[in-house]
């Protein structure tokens, strides 16, 4: 995707927020990471001139936002095999598989789902997600498989990126948790925030995180494990493996999350599971160019389907 420049003028002063979030709410499909890094090189200017990330926007200043080309040089295209469930000229649909790291990132900067997009796509993705992240609208953790939509251009991946942030999308996911829920379905709303220690875990807070909402119902009730389905209303990082584990039933194979409810299983049940047994398993939406809804299914992998096998093995023989 080429480069392009964006102007517009704000229109109502903001002394409370920090021009970095305010264009987070402009543009939702950029990460936040990525807004405060086009800032400090100086890509977006207001009035002209270069500002910081916490400078407050005021009426009438004029701002310019430069989207530099997604140059594929610093994320080398790879000819890595994807499972493609849809592909047109506007997007494509995958079934990640387990173990697959979506972009690069430090300690990840080969290998990755984008290293494998450049190769297949051959410079056919959006530009808005940067340089490191070209086409990608969501992201699902390394060890989650399933389907995972991918935009060709900025007008498919603004209007995909909206579908996200207006909570349009159905998003459904298949998990396997540790220990016996006892309710047949139920909702878990609790706002989710970086951890105040770990840094790189996010916990439910009392208010102060943003607002996540996951509902639920169980599938099949295993040995010491639940297998449940799960509808999935907003998108906060870790959401799914937080709000279980909030609720005492981390997913089963998280070390992050639940390692005490994990060593427990296996110690109960003798199955210990290779990664944490989440699958995106179902993703509706309506093409972002034509309008229609598409819905989308990706097949389980291997070893969620083992999981389930081993532990059923164990109900079996209890019973």
């Amino acid at each position: 995707m080429s480069s392009r420049t964006e102007q517009f003028t704000v229109e109502i002063s903001r002394p409370q927020e920090r021009l970095d979030a305010y264009l987070r709410g402009r543009f939702p499909a950029v990460s936040r990471g990525t807004i405060q890094r086009l800032i400090e090189e100086g890509h977006i200017r207001v009035n002209g001139k270069t500002v910081k990330p916490t400078h407050h926007p005021h009426a009438g200043e004029e701002v310019e936002v430069y989207w530099p080309e997604a140059r594929p040089a610093e994320a080398k295209a790879e000819d890595i095999p994807l499972e493609v469930l849809y592909e047109d000229k506007d997007l494509l649909v995958l079934n990640k598989p387990p173990g697959l790291v979506v972009h690069p990132a430090a300690g990840n900067e080969e290998h990755t789902l984008v290293n494998a997009l450049l190769h297949h796509c051959a410079g056919e993705l959006s530009g808005i997600g940067g340089v490191a992240r070209p086409g990608i609208v969501h992201r699902l953790d390394k060890e989650t498989s399933g389907c995972l939509v991918v935009a060709k251009h900025d007008a498919a991946h603004i209007a995909l990126a909206e579908q996200f942030a207006g909570r349009t999308l159905e998003k459904t996911y298949l998990a396997i948790v540790c220990g016996e829920v006892p309710r047949e379905q139920g909702e878990i709303r609790a706002a989710i925030a970086r951890h105040p220690t770990h840094r790189k875990r996010m916990a439910v807070t009392d208010g102060s995180g943003r607002e996540a909402w996951t509902s639920y119902h169980v599938r099949e009730r295993l040995r010491e494990a639940t297998w449940v389905e799960i509808l999935l209303h907003t998108g906060r990082t870790h959401q799914i493996r937080v709000h279980f584990q909030h609720l005492g039933y981390p997913v089963v194979g998280d070390a992050t999350y639940g390692s005490r409810q994990n060593k427990r299983l296996t110690e109960l049940s003798s199955y210990a599971a290779p990664r944490q047994m989440l699958h995106a398993w179902k993703l509706s939406f309506q093409h972002p160019i034509k309008g229609k809804k598409m819905s989308f299914e990706a097949p389980w992998p291997a070893d969620f389907q083992t999981a389930l096998t081993a532990l059923r093995l164990k109900k079996s023989k209890k019973d």
